[in-house]
């Protein structure tokens, strides 16, 4: 014998299976061999400049009291370790892939692009020439800074794909609340609480942060659904979208966690976060200049 209960729970999952295949179909259809060969490059670039020698792989570093214009750019394809490459390629492959679905799937693509193209060409320049505002008698060399520049589009093309599928009237001006929130939860990671010296910088830039992400929104106009538990499930009930929705959002909190350690020492070389930190910003900033000015709306 079979209940209603028994029965409406089958139906819904048959549902659910129907809408995960649908956006299934969506992304797949969505997809260009163009785009995949684009964002294959440039794992393939970093493990075929890591088969170099290491006297060449070092000589193609960005030293800071010998600074040239080449080794600015080379320095962000260079690895000295299998673990340092490793690192990058799975946080590359993480945020490049994550925010290559959310933008394809909420017309994005050339935003996308754009900014990847931009990060690849531009960014090593623009990175390491900032850099030397720090000087110190060291090298610097990994992907990790351009990296953290697609960290910084993450959260912008998650914006425009939550717009475009769970709440369309959401303005393109709230972005910036969603930056503020980012950046005091990196003070907060990055600059930990501690007894001595400025050990509450950390929080109060956090404070700072979400007082601001909250004024922000606020002044854009933002209006925070009612209830928002009814508003979560109507996201969980669109399998595969909803579902990509939370991983874009998990992927943007979570991986500060991975560029700005509290302990940025360790295993012979030291995590620049003062470049990471850039890379996040300037990551952000660009692209979401160009689309507040509307640049891809045509």
């Amino acid at each position: 014998m079979t209940s209603a209960t028994d029965g409406g729970d089958r139906a819904a999952n048959a549902a659910d299976r129907r809408a995960d295949r649908a956006f299934r179909r969506e992304l797949f259809a969505s997809v260009r061999a163009v785009d995949l060969l684009a964002l294959l490059a440039v794992p393939a670039v970093l493990i075929a400049v890591f088969t170099l020698p290491e006297a060449t792989r070092r000589s193609l570093a960005f030293a800071y009291t010998d600074p040239t214009v080449s080794s600015a750019f080379t320095a962000h394809y260079v690895h000295l370790g299998a673990d340092h490459l490793v690192g990058n390629l799975v946080g590359y492959g993480l945020l490049a892939g994550v925010g290559y679905a959310l933008a394809v799937l909420s017309g994005r693509r050339r935003l996308f692009f754009t900014a990847f193209v931009t990060y690849l060409g531009a960014f090593p320049f623009a990175l390491s020439v900032l850099n030397l505002a720090v000087p110190r008698d060291a090298i610097g060399f990994g992907f990790s800074g351009v990296n953290m520049a697609l960290a910084g589009l993450l959260p912008i093309v998650w914006y425009c794909y939550a717009r475009e599928r769970f709440a369309p009237a959401a303005s393109v001006a709230a972005l910036p609340a969603v930056f503020f929130a980012l950046v005091g939860w990196i003070a907060l990671l990055a600059l930990p609480v501690s007894t001595e010296g400025i050990g509450l910088a950390g929080p109060a830039i956090g404070l700072a942060g979400a007082l601001l992400a909250v004024l922000y929104a606020a002044g854009s106009g933002v209006r925070f659904p009612r209830p928002i538990r009814t508003h979560a499930k109507s996201v969980a009930s669109r399998p595969g979208y909803g579902d990509l929705l939370a991983v874009g959002a998990v992927v943007a909190v979570g991986y500060p966690v991975v560029g700005f350690p509290s302990n940025p020492a360790g295993g012979g070389s030291v995590v620049n976060l003062y470049v990471h930190f850039l890379g996040f910003c300037l990551g952000f900033i660009a692209p979401f200049a160009l689309l507040a000015g509307g640049a891809f709306d045509g």
